[in-house]
């Protein structure tokens, strides 16, 4: 059902400190009385992260700062500006793209400060049909307003807090230290919890996508105390983390709200969208939203359509996977390293594309597979748009969640039933769990998040979320040392991969976008 999939009919103004002097033309606030009107406007908030600056380009973002990619984008090369610089976690301040995704979320964040401003939502217990249709979009707009934050303070630390609608006296705002916006994060989640009721519609997101972005949150306070504000210093974090994730869970053991889908491969695919185990979902259409997630994040000439291949897997990655699991059917759905070119406009059309693992590595261009899952599985596919959604939070990741957080809290044999449910869906056993001690579970399920959800959007924030030295050492100097299976020399040899950077200044947090700088003089 592609209810969301429609040019939506209400527009707000485009949010950054450079445009605010203009006197946005918000809704008028009597408008959002009306159900109709209220869900448009919730449409227009998840269309804002539909965008190419909330989604193609927050994903490249993400994923380049995570420490498993490299791209092409601007050349096949170790020395493109990309490559050299965010995808070596050597970002700079003046990144096109780390600047296109903030003005993005920024914007999602201006439509759900006016929903939120504006509807008048009421006690849910008391609430009439139409009451009930005006709390579930306060709820959705609380929701989003707290996921975008959450995406931001984890990428930047310090960033502008916006609760309000800016005004000709009020146009610009400061830094808030990170642990206000933690609070935020969290309030804004515990809310929307009491008011999303699913009276807007099948596909908006459910209360339980509140229950999860929570306990990511309260995992994320549980190993960084520098994050913690006073206020939530009482709180037992792996605990809260626990009793969050386990209300999803449950809603799903109980009452069959979420299931893991049979066959993995089908989670990327146009076929199986708004799954059993979609927890949050962005509903995508080529006609309202122009997705070209397609064109760039589908290997180059892999359909009849043009086609970039911005993603691929440094090798050393895919060779961690292949080794722990051989034979691991996520290997085929997550990676690509040999087709046929289909683009009938290409001089090589019909000749066989192959990389690592499929040849031995002659150059940094068939030194890496390609990431395959945005991929668009249609070889005949002649648009450079598409429609296939987006999964954010999905049920796999629920469960790998409360394995970590069973093993934080000393419940081993309860955190090994929640990762046997995702390994026997690809039919691979438990076995090397069922001997780890705590230390060796929590670095063997940290890379399990990896196998089952690598490209995602997680990978920068569980690399970093237990700290720099875990990065360090887990991640960061792994990849910088690992030999290669084909020829025994370091991954960097002959400019085959990047080398990445070991400055924990540069490595754990983004720069504030040089355009925000520029533009906000209430920041230094």
């Amino acid at each position: 059902m592609k209810n969301i999939k429609i040019l939506l009919l209400v527009t707000f103004a485009i949010f950054s400190s450079c445009d605010l002097e203009e006197n946005p033309p918000f809704l008028d606030e009597s408008v959002y009385s009306d159900p109709e009107i209220v869900v448009s406007a919730i449409d227009g908030i998840y269309a804002a992260l539909t965008t190419y600056n909330a989604q193609e380009r927050r994903l490249f973002v993400i994923n380049g700062y995570s420490g498993f990619f490299n791209t092409r984008k601007q050349g096949g090369n170790i020395n493109n500006p990309n490559n050299a610089n965010l995808f070596s976690l050597k970002p700079r301040q003046n990144e096109a793209d780390v600047a296109a995704m903030w003005a993005g979320l920024y914007t999602t964040i201006a439509r759900c400060n006016a929903a939120i401003a504006n509807i008048p939502y009421t006690d849910p217990s008391i609430a009439t049909a139409d009451e009930l249709v005006l709390n579930d979009a306060y709820g959705q707009a609380l929701f989003i307003r707290s996921w975008s934050y959450f995406s931001l303070v984890r990428m930047f630390g310090d960033i502008p807090l916006w609760t309000q609608l800016p005004s000709s006296d009020n146009y610009m705002i400061g830094l808030s230290d990170a642990k206000d916006v933690y609070v935020q994060i969290i309030n804004d989640a515990e809310l929307a919890k009491n008011y999303i009721n699913g009276s807007s519609g099948p596909h908006y997101v459910k209360k339980y996508a509140a229950d999860m972005l929570l306990s990511k949150v309260y995992m994320t306070l549980a190993t960084n105390p520098q994050l913690v504000d006073e206020s939530l210093t009482v709180f037992n974090f792996w605990q809260q983390a626990y009793d969050a994730a386990k209300e999803v869970y449950n809603v799903a053991e109980f009452e069959g709200e979420y299931s893991l889908a049979p066959d993995y491969s089908s989670l990327f695919t146009l076929d199986n969208e708004n799954s059993s185990e979609s927890i949050f979902e962005l509903q995508i259409s080529q006609v309202a939203s122009n997705s070209q997630m397609g064109r760039n994040y589908t290997p180059n000439n892999y359909k009849a359509a043009q086609s970039f291949g911005w993603f691929t897997v440094n090798a050393d990655i895919y060779d961690d996977h292949a080794q722990a699991y051989p034979g691991d059917p996520r290997l085929a759905a997550t990676y690509i390293s040999e087709y046929t070119n289909n683009n009938p406009t290409n001089n090589w059309f019909g000749s066989l594309t192959r990389t690592w693992p499929s040849r031995t590595r002659q150059n940094f261009r068939n030194s890496h597979p390609f990431l395959f899952k945005y991929a668009v599985k249609d070889v005949t596919h002649s648009n450079q748009y598409d429609d296939k959604n987006i999964v954010i939070y999905r049920y796999a990741e629920l469960l790998l969640m409360l394995a970590e957080i069973s093993n934080e809290l000393g419940n081993s044999g309860e955190a090994i039933s929640y990762v046997t449910q995702v390994l026997n869906r690809v039919g691979l056993d438990n076995t090397h769990y069922a001997s780890a001690d705590q230390s060796t579970f929590r670095d063997l399920i940290m890379k399990e998040y990896r196998y089952e959800l690598i490209g995602e959007g997680e990978d920068a924030h569980n690399n970093r979320r237990r700290g720099f030295d875990y990065f360090l050492s887990n991640i960061i100097i792994p990849h910088n040392t690992t030999q290669t299976l084909s020829d025994g020399q370091l991954m960097n040899f002959q400019n085959k991969d990047l080398t990445l950077s070991e400055d924990p200044s540069r490595v754990m947090l983004l720069p504030l976008p040089l355009t925000e700088i520029n533009t906000n003089e209430l920041i230094n």
